[in-house]
């Protein structure tokens, strides 16, 4: 009747209908979930402008994106995205002996070129070609995330796994100039392409995530059980199976002949790194083993009175919930994830640096789709709550300018 408000029941029906429909939709269209990731990039900067306007630097900035302060644009660029735009706007050199730009593996980058050109050639345009090619990535990562997590869980399972890699603690570095959100999207680019027989994609993809973080080629492992578990005993598809894979190494080979080209060596990339204290190929629990035993010993003193310890220990964080997780991983979801964590795991920790640890760990997917198994509706709470509250605090510290990076 007309001018009768609907009765409470009426208004809580049309919401479930709504919400129905909505998730239906979810479900049903990768499109909604581009647009959900995309969303909650914008949430996430606008909170990282907050942060900015609110509180004060921890350190002067190192670089801006427009030649002068921006409260909301400088939140995107800090610490290794000046190195990004370096190399996309004056390209790679070398310093014999020295620091370079070499030790940035060049797909990023030279993405950021390219869309920077596009948009005018000025430093504002590489940086804002770094944001928008980090924000496309992060979306069809999630899109592809799902689809992969389709191919173990159900339907409702799969679209938990996109919102806790969102939300993973570190995950914010998804919008940054910085390469991560490129190499998660070709990573599961090449986990989704093998494992659906679609071997010259996956091949290509994982291709491009080994020349894309240097870490990318400790996929292979994993990705060559992926690969040769689902070919099974076909010849032809074991061929096609192997020779992407030679693809994936292809990828390392292809950079590292680029560096002989102008160093004389092919593996002067893994030479720079150790000059910025990395030194891969210790015994990977010791510096793990050295700042828990600290903590233990003395929780306050260690945390308040020792800002390094502090760092380290948010930046340990992430790796410390996959390590614990790690024997489940493995039993629920098979080898290959499970080796791609831990040889992932692996490198930064046997370098005994805890610099990064948060944000490597930020790519390790798997983890994001065990949590999605738990159909716990207290589970779920708890995991998005802590996980919430953790993405907003290191965000705060990385924005201004603590050593998180």
């Amino acid at each position: 009747m007309i001018g009768v408000s609907p009765s409470p029941a009426r208004l809580r029906g049309i919401g479930r209908v709504a919400v129905s429909r909505a998730t239906g939709i979810f479900r049903r269209d990768p499109v909604a979930i581009f647009l959900l990731a995309i969303g909650f990039r914008i949430v996430s900067a606008v909170l990282a402008f907050l942060v900015n306007v609110a509180f004060p630097l921890y350190q002067a900035e190192q670089f801006t994106i427009f030649r002068r302060t921006h409260v909301f644009w400088d939140t995107f660029a800090r610490y290794d995205s000046g190195w990004y735009f370096g190399i996309a706007s004056r390209g790679y050199s070398y310093a014999p002996g020295g620091r370079s730009n070499l030790a940035f593996f060049p797909v990023y980058p030279l993405l950021m070129r390219y869309v920077g050109r596009l948009l005018g050639g000025r430093q504002e345009h590489y940086y804002l070609a770094g944001v928008l090619i980090s924000w496309v990535a992060f979306a069809v990562a999630m899109v592809l995330l799902y689809r992969l997590a389709r191919l173990d869980l159900d339907r409702r399972a799969a679209l938990r796994a996109p919102l806790y890699a969102a939300i993973f603690p570190f995950a914010f570095f998804f919008g940054l100039v910085y390469s991560e959100s490129l190499f998660l999207m070709l990573t599961l680019a090449a986990f989704y392409g093998l494992r659906r027989s679609r071997w010259l994609a996956g091949g290509l993809a994982g291709a491009l995530a080994a020349a894309t973080r240097v870490n990318g080629i400790l996929a292979l492992p994993a990705l060559a059980w992926a690969a040769w578990t689902q070919a099974g005993r076909n010849l032809p598809a074991l061929a096609r199976a192997t020779v992407a894979l030679a693809l994936v190494a292809g990828g390392l080979a292809a950079y590292s002949a680029y560096v002989y080209s102008i160093t004389g060596s092919p593996l002067e990339w893994a030479s720079i790194i150790t000059r910025w204290g990395y030194y891969p190929g210790g015994a990977p629990w010791t510096s793990l083993v050295r700042l828990l035993a600290n903590v233990a010993a003395d929780p306050y003193g260690s945390l308040a009175g020792n800002r390094d310890a502090f760092y380290e220990f948010v930046q340990a964080i992430g790796p410390l919930m996959l390590i614990a997780a790690l024997p489940f991983i493995w039993m629920r979801l098979g080898t290959p994830y499970g080796l791609f964590i831990v040889a992932n795991l692996w490198l930064p920790f046997s370098s005994g640096a805890f610099e990064g640890l948060g944000r490597y760990s930020a790519v390790l997917f798997p983890f994001s789709i065990w949590l999605a198994t738990f159909e716990s509706r207290v589970v779920q709470a708890g995991v998005t709550v802590t996980f919430a509250l953790l993405y907003s605090f290191c965000l705060a510290l990385f924005t201004n300018i603590h050593p998180i990076y």
